[in-house]
Protein backbone atom coordinates (compact mmCIF):
# COMPACT_ATOMS: atom_id res chain seq x y z
CA UNK A 1 0.00 0.00 0.00
CA UNK A 2 1.66 3.09 -1.33
CA UNK A 3 1.14 5.88 1.80
CA UNK A 4 0.22 8.32 -1.65
CA UNK A 5 -2.88 6.36 -2.36
CA UNK A 6 -4.19 7.01 1.45
CA UNK A 7 -7.27 8.99 2.12
CA UNK A 8 -8.03 11.17 5.39
CA UNK A 9 -11.56 12.61 6.33
CA UNK A 10 -10.52 15.89 7.67
CA UNK A 11 -13.74 18.23 8.87
CA UNK A 12 -16.46 17.04 5.90
CA UNK A 13 -13.68 16.20 3.14
CA UNK A 14 -11.77 13.36 2.15
CA UNK A 15 -8.46 14.21 0.98
CA UNK A 16 -5.39 12.54 -0.33
CA UNK A 17 -3.00 11.82 3.09
CA UNK A 18 -0.30 14.61 2.26
CA UNK A 19 -3.61 17.39 1.84
CA UNK A 20 -4.38 16.72 5.51
CA UNK A 21 -4.57 19.57 7.88
CA UNK A 22 -6.19 21.08 10.49
CA UNK A 23 -5.25 24.87 11.96
CA UNK A 24 -2.54 25.46 14.46
CA UNK A 25 -5.33 27.74 16.50
CA UNK A 26 -7.08 23.95 17.34
CA UNK A 27 -6.74 23.24 20.94
CA UNK A 28 -6.54 19.12 20.02
CA UNK A 29 -2.76 20.16 18.89
CA UNK A 30 -2.28 22.95 21.52
CA UNK A 31 -3.53 21.70 24.50
CA UNK A 32 -4.00 17.53 23.62
CA UNK A 33 -7.60 19.08 24.15
CA UNK A 34 -9.65 16.07 22.39
CA UNK A 35 -10.77 12.22 22.00
CA UNK A 36 -9.72 9.28 20.12
CA UNK A 37 -10.63 5.95 19.35
CA UNK A 38 -9.21 3.39 17.42
CA UNK A 39 -10.52 0.00 15.96
CA UNK A 40 -9.43 -1.92 13.03
CA UNK A 41 -10.29 -3.91 9.93
CA UNK A 42 -9.30 -7.23 9.28
CA UNK A 43 -10.10 -9.39 6.26
CA UNK A 44 -12.22 -6.37 5.32
CA UNK A 45 -14.48 -6.31 7.95
CA UNK A 46 -14.29 -3.68 10.60
CA UNK A 47 -14.89 -5.05 14.09
CA UNK A 48 -17.19 -4.59 16.56
CA UNK A 49 -17.68 -0.67 14.85
CA UNK A 50 -20.39 0.01 16.88
CA UNK A 51 -19.19 -0.74 20.49
CA UNK A 52 -16.16 1.69 19.52
CA UNK A 53 -18.63 4.17 19.11
CA UNK A 54 -20.33 4.07 21.89
CA UNK A 55 -17.00 4.16 23.52
CA UNK A 56 -16.11 7.19 21.90
CA UNK A 57 -19.77 8.39 22.74
CA UNK A 58 -18.61 8.42 26.44
CA UNK A 59 -15.16 9.96 25.78
CA UNK A 60 -17.28 12.83 24.21
CA UNK A 61 -19.34 13.19 26.81
CA UNK A 62 -17.04 12.67 29.54
CA UNK A 63 -14.40 15.34 28.23
CA UNK A 64 -17.69 17.41 27.28
CA UNK A 65 -17.03 17.68 23.62
CA UNK A 66 -19.75 17.75 21.71
CA UNK A 67 -19.86 14.93 18.60
CA UNK A 68 -19.56 16.41 15.05
CA UNK A 69 -21.59 13.84 13.65
CA UNK A 70 -24.68 11.57 14.54
CA UNK A 71 -23.45 8.30 15.44
CA UNK A 72 -24.17 6.36 12.66
CA UNK A 73 -23.03 8.78 10.21
CA UNK A 74 -19.68 8.64 12.22
CA UNK A 75 -19.87 5.40 11.25
CA UNK A 76 -20.34 5.11 8.11
CA UNK A 77 -17.19 8.35 7.68
CA UNK A 78 -15.30 5.25 9.40
CA UNK A 79 -16.00 2.76 6.93
CA UNK A 80 -16.25 4.77 3.51
CA UNK A 81 -12.62 6.50 4.62
CA UNK A 82 -11.51 2.41 4.86
CA UNK A 83 -12.65 2.03 1.80
CA UNK A 84 -11.15 4.51 -0.04
CA UNK A 85 -7.80 3.65 1.18
CA UNK A 86 -8.44 0.45 -0.31
CA UNK A 87 -7.21 -1.80 2.99
CA UNK A 88 -8.61 -4.84 4.06
CA UNK A 89 -6.40 -5.07 6.95
CA UNK A 90 -6.23 -1.86 8.75
CA UNK A 91 -5.70 0.18 11.72
CA UNK A 92 -7.94 3.12 11.67
CA UNK A 93 -8.19 5.84 14.53
CA UNK A 94 -11.05 8.53 14.78
CA UNK A 95 -10.33 12.30 15.98
CA UNK A 96 -12.49 14.59 18.10
CA UNK A 97 -10.88 17.42 18.87
CA UNK A 98 -12.31 20.46 21.05
CA UNK A 99 -11.85 22.66 17.80
CA UNK A 100 -10.57 25.98 17.43
CA UNK A 101 -12.31 29.04 18.78
CA UNK A 102 -12.53 32.42 17.48
CA UNK A 103 -9.50 34.51 16.90
CA UNK A 104 -8.54 35.45 21.28
CA UNK A 105 -11.36 33.88 22.65
CA UNK A 106 -10.95 31.60 25.73
CA UNK A 107 -14.36 30.57 26.11
CA UNK A 108 -14.35 26.63 25.38
CA UNK A 109 -17.63 26.54 24.98
CA UNK A 110 -17.27 28.42 21.13
CA UNK A 111 -14.91 25.58 19.99
CA UNK A 112 -16.59 24.16 16.97
CA UNK A 113 -15.01 20.20 17.35
CA UNK A 114 -12.89 19.51 14.90
CA UNK A 115 -13.12 15.54 13.27
CA UNK A 116 -10.01 13.46 11.53
CA UNK A 117 -10.53 10.29 10.30
CA UNK A 118 -8.24 7.80 8.91
CA UNK A 119 -6.68 4.47 7.66
CA UNK A 120 -3.50 3.03 7.22
CA UNK A 121 -2.08 -1.04 6.81
CA UNK A 122 -2.92 -2.89 10.26
CA UNK A 123 -0.26 -2.10 13.37
CA UNK A 124 1.02 -4.44 15.61
CA UNK A 125 2.85 -3.75 18.88
CA UNK A 126 4.39 -6.94 19.15
CA UNK A 127 4.72 -8.14 15.75
CA UNK A 128 3.76 -11.74 14.70
CA UNK A 129 7.15 -12.93 14.90
CA UNK A 130 7.07 -11.69 18.19
CA UNK A 131 4.08 -12.87 19.18
CA UNK A 132 5.26 -16.35 18.64
CA UNK A 133 7.85 -16.35 21.31
CA UNK A 134 6.50 -13.32 23.56
CA UNK A 135 7.62 -9.97 24.34
CA UNK A 136 9.67 -8.77 27.18
CA UNK A 137 8.64 -5.95 29.15
CA UNK A 138 9.57 -3.49 31.92
CA UNK A 139 7.72 -1.59 34.25
CA UNK A 140 7.95 2.33 34.03
CA UNK A 141 8.90 4.63 36.58
CA UNK A 142 6.67 7.00 34.90
CA UNK A 143 2.96 6.53 36.73
CA UNK A 144 -0.28 6.38 35.52
CA UNK A 145 -2.45 9.17 35.56
CA UNK A 146 -4.32 8.82 39.00
CA UNK A 147 -8.20 8.84 37.94
CA UNK A 148 -8.88 12.13 40.50
CA UNK A 149 -7.44 14.12 37.67
CA UNK A 150 -7.58 12.24 34.12
CA UNK A 151 -9.67 8.99 34.28
CA UNK A 152 -8.38 6.54 32.11
CA UNK A 153 -11.69 5.47 30.61
CA UNK A 154 -11.41 8.65 28.48
CA UNK A 155 -9.54 7.75 25.89
CA UNK A 156 -7.56 11.37 25.70
CA UNK A 157 -5.20 12.43 23.13
CA UNK A 158 -3.18 13.62 26.22
CA UNK A 159 -1.01 11.15 26.38
CA UNK A 160 2.96 12.36 27.31
CA UNK A 161 2.73 10.11 30.14
CA UNK A 162 2.30 7.32 27.79
CA UNK A 163 5.16 8.77 25.81
CA UNK A 164 7.65 9.22 27.91
CA UNK A 165 7.04 5.11 29.34
CA UNK A 166 7.49 3.89 25.92
CA UNK A 167 10.70 6.10 25.77
CA UNK A 168 11.79 4.60 28.65
CA UNK A 169 11.53 0.98 27.70
CA UNK A 170 12.96 1.52 24.21
CA UNK A 171 16.01 3.00 25.94
CA UNK A 172 16.71 -0.29 28.02
CA UNK A 173 15.84 -2.93 25.10
CA UNK A 174 12.29 -4.26 25.63
CA UNK A 175 9.50 -4.72 24.03
CA UNK A 176 6.64 -2.43 26.27
CA UNK A 177 6.63 -1.14 28.81
CA UNK A 178 3.57 -1.51 31.77
CA UNK A 179 2.40 1.09 34.23
CA UNK A 180 1.76 1.48 38.19
CA UNK A 181 -0.24 3.73 39.43
CA UNK A 182 0.37 6.09 42.91
CA UNK A 183 -0.40 3.46 44.29
CA UNK A 184 2.18 0.91 43.23
CA UNK A 185 -1.27 -1.19 41.46
CA UNK A 186 -1.06 -2.53 37.85
CA UNK A 187 -3.12 -0.66 35.43
CA UNK A 188 -2.11 -0.51 32.01
CA UNK A 189 0.49 -0.07 29.11
CA UNK A 190 0.61 3.07 26.38
CA UNK A 191 -2.01 1.11 24.52
CA UNK A 192 -2.77 -1.99 26.12
CA UNK A 193 -4.61 -3.35 28.99
CA UNK A 194 -3.24 -6.50 30.59
CA UNK A 195 -4.05 -10.06 32.12
CA UNK A 196 -2.67 -12.15 34.65
CA UNK A 197 -2.87 -16.24 34.80
CA UNK A 198 -2.49 -18.00 37.41
CA UNK A 199 -4.18 -21.52 38.54
CA UNK A 200 -5.74 -21.47 35.01
CA UNK A 201 -7.75 -18.31 36.26
CA UNK A 202 -7.36 -15.06 34.15
CA UNK A 203 -6.89 -11.54 36.02
CA UNK A 204 -7.27 -7.87 34.84
CA UNK A 205 -6.79 -4.84 37.10
CA UNK A 206 -10.20 -3.30 37.20
CA UNK A 207 -9.49 0.31 37.45
CA UNK A 208 -7.45 3.36 36.28
CA UNK A 209 -7.23 1.95 32.78
CA UNK A 210 -9.08 2.39 29.38
CA UNK A 211 -12.06 -0.23 29.19
CA UNK A 212 -10.45 -1.85 26.08
CA UNK A 213 -12.83 -3.77 23.57
CA UNK A 214 -10.28 -6.36 23.23
CA UNK A 215 -9.80 -6.96 27.07
CA UNK A 216 -13.57 -7.39 26.63
CA UNK A 217 -13.33 -9.69 24.13
CA UNK A 218 -11.09 -11.80 26.39
CA UNK A 219 -13.62 -11.61 29.23
CA UNK A 220 -16.17 -12.61 26.58
CA UNK A 221 -14.21 -15.37 24.99
CA UNK A 222 -13.11 -17.09 28.32
CA UNK A 223 -17.18 -17.16 29.51
CA UNK A 224 -17.82 -19.07 25.92
CA UNK A 225 -15.13 -21.35 26.90
CA UNK A 226 -15.59 -22.36 29.76
CA UNK A 227 -12.09 -20.67 31.42
CA UNK A 228 -12.74 -17.97 34.67
CA UNK A 229 -11.76 -14.47 34.05
CA UNK A 230 -12.48 -11.72 36.68
CA UNK A 231 -10.67 -8.25 37.77
CA UNK A 232 -8.68 -8.09 40.36
CA UNK A 233 -6.30 -5.43 41.86
CA UNK A 234 -2.52 -6.69 41.02
CA UNK A 235 0.56 -5.30 41.78
CA UNK A 236 4.66 -5.95 40.60
CA UNK A 237 5.02 -9.32 42.64
CA UNK A 238 1.49 -10.99 40.66
CA UNK A 239 3.67 -9.67 37.29
CA UNK A 240 6.27 -11.96 38.54
CA UNK A 241 4.83 -14.81 40.23
CA UNK A 242 2.11 -15.53 37.27
CA UNK A 243 2.00 -18.41 35.34
CA UNK A 244 1.15 -16.13 31.94
CA UNK A 245 1.40 -12.53 31.19
CA UNK A 246 -0.05 -11.20 28.31
CA UNK A 247 -1.33 -7.71 26.55
CA UNK A 248 -4.51 -6.78 25.07
CA UNK A 249 -4.72 -4.37 21.96
CA UNK A 250 -6.74 -3.02 18.75
CA UNK A 251 -2.74 -2.88 17.64
CA UNK A 252 -2.28 -6.92 17.57
CA UNK A 253 -4.88 -8.54 19.67
CA UNK A 254 -3.86 -11.32 22.70
CA UNK A 255 0.31 -10.31 22.76
CA UNK A 256 2.36 -12.87 25.60
CA UNK A 257 5.05 -11.81 27.65
CA UNK A 258 7.78 -14.11 28.67
CA UNK A 259 9.98 -11.70 30.62
CA UNK A 260 9.06 -8.97 33.05
CA UNK A 261 11.87 -6.74 34.67
CA UNK A 262 14.53 -9.41 34.08
CA UNK A 263 12.62 -12.37 35.19
CA UNK A 264 11.30 -14.55 33.13
CA UNK A 265 7.38 -15.50 33.48
CA UNK A 266 6.14 -18.95 34.33
CA UNK A 267 8.62 -21.44 32.36
CA UNK A 268 9.58 -18.42 29.67
CA UNK A 269 7.55 -19.46 27.00
CA UNK A 270 4.31 -18.08 25.82
CA UNK A 271 1.91 -20.36 27.92
CA UNK A 272 -1.34 -22.67 27.01
CA UNK A 273 -4.06 -20.11 28.27
CA UNK A 274 -2.47 -17.38 26.28
CA UNK A 275 -1.73 -19.34 22.92
CA UNK A 276 -5.47 -20.48 23.64
CA UNK A 277 -7.03 -17.05 23.66
CA UNK A 278 -4.92 -15.88 20.82
CA UNK A 279 -6.19 -18.89 18.27
CA UNK A 280 -9.95 -17.60 19.60
CA UNK A 281 -9.57 -14.62 19.42
CA UNK A 282 -8.23 -14.46 15.61
CA UNK A 283 -11.10 -17.10 14.34
CA UNK A 284 -13.30 -14.75 15.84
CA UNK A 285 -11.77 -11.65 13.45
CA UNK A 286 -11.47 -14.15 11.03
CA UNK A 287 -14.92 -14.88 11.13
CA UNK A 288 -18.31 -12.68 10.07
CA UNK A 289 -18.70 -12.08 14.27
CA UNK A 290 -19.17 -8.56 15.00
CA UNK A 291 -17.80 -7.71 11.55
CA UNK A 292 -19.06 -4.62 9.50
CA UNK A 293 -18.04 -4.89 5.56
CA UNK A 294 -15.92 -2.53 4.11
CA UNK A 295 -16.19 -2.72 0.57
CA UNK A 296 -19.80 -3.52 -1.09
CA UNK A 297 -19.66 -6.50 -1.59
CA UNK A 298 -18.50 -7.96 1.62
CA UNK A 299 -15.10 -9.55 0.23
Amino acid sequence: MAEQSLVVYVNGQYVPKDQARISVFDFGFLRGDGVFDTTSAWNGRIFKLAQHLDRLDLSLRAARIPCPLPLPELGNVIVETTRRCGLRNAYIQTVVTRGEPPLGVRDLTQCKPGLIVFAVPYVWILKPEQIEVGGRAMIASTRALPVQCLDPKIKSLSRLHLDLASLQGKAAGVDVTIMLDLDGHVTEGPGFNLFVVKGGVLYSPPEGILMGITRQTVFEIAAENGMTAREAVLTAYDLYAADEVFLTSTAGGIMPLVEIDGRAIGDGKPGAVSQRIHGLYWALRESDRHGTPVFPDGA
